[in-house]
C-alpha cells in the first residue's frame, strides 16, 4: 500500500515547517500544530516526555496517512510527531493536508488526529514543575504574627 502523498516522521529534533512547493492542483491547505500546554491535569508542566515503540509508531502513522489519503482523496499528507521530551509551548506535532477542497481537507485533519491518538504507540509522561517551597527563617517566623 505505498503511497507517495503520505510522509511520516518520528524524530527527537525540534518540528519545523517543511520547505515545500505549493501544490498547484490544490485549493485547500491545512496544517495543525499540536502544542504542548502549560497545565497538565490542572498542574503547571515543564514539557512532556514523549516514549514510543519507534517501527511500529511509524508503521502505524504511515497506514492512518494513506488511508486518509485514499479515503479522502487528498494531495498530500505529512504527518511528522516528535519524541524525547518537548517543553511546553513547543510542538509536538505537524500535520500537513493538502486537497482539492476545504471540506476534505478539514475532515481528513480532525480523523487523522483522532486515528493517531486511537492507534499509534507514542506515551506522554507529564514533567510536572516542583512547587518553590520556601521555608521561613527564625525572623521571618517571629515576625509573621
Amino acid at each position: 500500500m505505498a503511497n507517495p502523498v503520505s510522509q511520516v516522521l518520528l524524530t527527537d529534533a525540534r518540528l519545523q515547517t517543511p520547505k515545500e512547493d505549493v501544490d498547484l492542483m490544490a485549493g485547500a491547505l491545512v496544517d495543525f500544530w499540536g502544542v504542548v500546554r502549560r497545565m497538565e491535569d490542572g498542574r503547571e508542566i515543564d514539557g512532556i516526555d514523549y516514549e514510543a515503540n519507534g517501527a511500529m509508531a511509524k508503521h502505524q502513522m504511515k497506514i492512518i496517512s494513506d488511508a486518509a489519503a485514499e479515503n479522502f482523496r487528498l494531495n498530500q499528507v505529512l504527518l511528522h510527531h516528535r519524541i524525547g521530551f518537548v517543553r511546553a509551548g513547543e510542538a509536538s506535532l505537524f500535520l500537513r493536508v493538502s486537497a482539492q477542497h476545504r471540506a476534505a481537507a478539514f475532515e481528513a485533519s480532525k480523523w487523522i488526529v483522532d486515528e493517531l491518538k486511537k492507534k499509534v504507540p507514542i506515551w506522554k509522561r507529564p514533567r510536572f514543575k516542583m512547587a518553590a517551597q520556601r521555608y521561613a527563617s527564625h525572623s521571618e517566623a517571629a515576625t509573621a504574627i
